[in-house]
């Protein structure tokens, strides 16, 4: 339903994940017979979670436990372990500088060069390990070292920006990415993002994307909205591009995974995200709180150290159990912060989904008190979901 605006704007209501729920059908599931397995760029996983791209949050290692643990991560390709052959101390700065500080030091820290030698050693590293390598740039990364990417043995290439569309005006003479050619003459799969709308999610599957990420400023250390004002709430944002993926597998037969990437803290906006239309979610913040995470409690943005607009900010998220507690348990915590998979499991067995497909399927309500109903003693006591 459209709503005026004012004389000149007619526009629309759209909904952020705090604002729905999701309603029991008639049947419920054992969860341990329910099936969250999802795939990306011919990778089956069993947990349907991708770790951000932030230097916070992912490096070797904890792109190879995640590969390990049945999820994914994705290192950042522009981030301190291309720039620096050892990060170690470097990210140790960066936790322990003031607030007034942490701009600059950023600018400075990430104003080094990226190293191709770095990308081809980083990736090496993960597969090393084990480990899927799947790794993330910008457009003008791509530009820059799509042959040592794909020379170096990566699995995936999260080509990301704050907003991706496949039509891009630029100054006259600027090299200029083609994204098509980029998904289509690249030897591995390329997903993109971020999205939020119907159109252009179909204009990047059209054009030979592996996956799509869904979201615009909702991050928790990202500061697009406030800076750019650009963006749609996540809800609305992932059914959109979900609707999107629908129609393009029934023209062409192919499915193409929607991921939902920004502002998403508990197991219950995981489940949220999925029952929106998602087949999986990228995230940052509940990563960034594992002890083997590169920020030591930080998190920040991929887009904090620009040099002339930063759109991110750090935050202090702390340190709260390992990678393996968070993502499988057992959880030492009330607030839905540990054991993500369980979470999901039984939220589907509950909703009566076994496969993500049908947890895409379950009835959706609006309901602004989802979150504050009832729970006057848990706010009141800083508990669980008053915290």
């Amino acid at each position: 339903m459209n709503i005026q605006l004012g004389k000149s704007k007619s526009v629309r209501r759209a909904y952020g994940i705090d604002e729905i729920a999701l309603v029991p059908g008639g049947r419920t599931i054992d969860p341990e017979v329910t099936d969250p397995s999802w795939e990306i760029g011919g990778f089956k996983r069993d947990i349907p979670i991708i770790a951000s791209a932030m230097d916070g949050v992912v490096d070797v290692n904890m792109a190879a436990s995640l590969s390990r643990l049945g999820a994914l991560g994705v290192l950042n390709l522009e981030g301190v372990q291309t720039r620096y052959e050892d990060p170690t101390p470097v990210l140790r700065k960066i936790s322990k500088v003031s607030r007034e500080k942490f701009v600059p030091l950023m600018q400075e820290i990430y104003s080094q060069p990226i190293k191709k030698d770095l990308i081809k050693t980083r990736i090496e590293q993960i597969k090393a390990l084990g480990g899927i390598a799947s790794v993330s740039g910008t457009p003008l990364a791509a530009l820059n070292f799509k042959e040592v990417i794909e020379d170096s043995g990566a699995d995936i290439f999260f080509l990301q920006a704050t907003v991706v569309s496949t039509d891009h005006i630029g100054p006259e003479g600027s090299p200029k990415l083609n994204i098509e050619e980029l998904c289509k003459g690249m030897n591995i799969p390329v997903v993109v993002g971020n999205c939020v709308t119907y159109e252009v999610s179909l204009k990047l599957m059209n054009a030979g994307a592996a996956g799509i990420l869904v979201g615009i400023g909702p991050g928790a250390a990202c500061t697009s909205r406030g800076v750019l004002g650009v963006g749609i709430p996540q809800a609305s944002a992932i059914s959109d591009c979900s609707a999107a993926r629908n129609d393009f597998q029934r023209q062409t037969g192919k499915y193409i995974p929607v991921i939902a990437d920004g502002g998403i803290i508990t197991g219950g906006d995981i489940c949220k995200c999925l029952a929106c239309g998602a087949d999986a979610v990228m995230i940052g913040s509940p990563i960034a709180r594992a002890e083997e995470a590169p920020g030591n409690g930080y998190h920040w943005g991929m887009a904090t150290p620009s040099p002339v607009l930063p759109r991110g900010t750090r935050i202090k998220v702390g340190s709260t159990g390992s990678i393996e507690r968070i993502l499988l348990g057992p959880a030492l915590l009330d607030d839905g912060t540990h054991n993500l998979l369980g979470a999901i499991k039984t939220s589907m067995g509950t909703l009566g989904a076994k496969t993500i497909k049908e947890m895409q399927d379950v009835e959706i309500v609006i309901a602004p008190s989802l979150l504050t109903e009832g729970k006057v003693y848990q706010k009141a006591q800083q508990l669980g979901m008053g915290k």
